[in-house]
């Protein structure tokens, strides 16, 4: 991120957010996650998540990494836009056996975004660069920003994965839905 001073910008921008329901799912979910790009370069994309507690505001999760911005989407190159999307749990692939092999007491599927417009089997998961992502969202609790020639880059992804999944995971247990709610500024 280029400064402190953006990312409280940032926040400020997001609380104006708050309470402006998507018109796709109004007030039907136990949770609802914010994604806020904040630094698009030419390979990436840096952005922060947040939970939308309707009478809290804003609790920072963690931060996110995906492709780049593309005006005409490209096959696993471009990140996710604008939108509500619905998260549900997906129990196949390659991704899920990898996951479930490294949290067996823990995994129950990957977290999946669906219903993303010309997007299909965007998941939610750890990286560090978007040579990791395919059109993915990664999430890490350390951010370097993707200034000038640098890529993106998210540190320690599997805590920040791990802190989400369980959240996640117990709201759709619960029969809750949850939604991702992608907002640029």
């Amino acid at each position: 991120m280029g400064s402190s001073l953006e990312f409280v910008d940032l926040v400020y921008a997001l609380r104006h957010h708050i309470g402006q329901e998507c018109d796709k799912y109004p007030q039907v979910c136990a949770l609802v996650l914010n994604s806020h790009p904040f630094q698009s370069g030419r390979e990436d994309t840096l952005g922060a998540l947040f939970w939308d507690h309707p009478e809290e505001g804003l609790e920072f999760l963690c931060f996110t990494l995906e492709d780049q911005f593309q005006a005409v989407k490209v096959p696993g190159e471009a990140r996710i836009p604008d939108g509500c999307y619905p998260l549900t749990l997906r129990t196949y692939g390659g991704m899920h056996e990898r996951y479930l092999q490294r949290y067996p007491s823990l995994h129950k599927g990957m977290i999946e975004i669906r219903e993303v417009p010309g997007f299909t089997h965007i998941l939610i998961h750890t990286g560090n660069t978007d040579d990791h992502t395919a059109g993915c969202l990664l999430v890490g609790d350390e951010v370097r920003t993707n200034e000038g020639k640098r890529k993106g880059f998210l540190g320690n992804s599997r805590p920040a994965y791990l802190r989400l999944y369980r959240q996640v995971t117990w709201q759709i247990e619960q029969g809750h839905q949850v939604i991702l709610d992608v907002v640029s500024r």
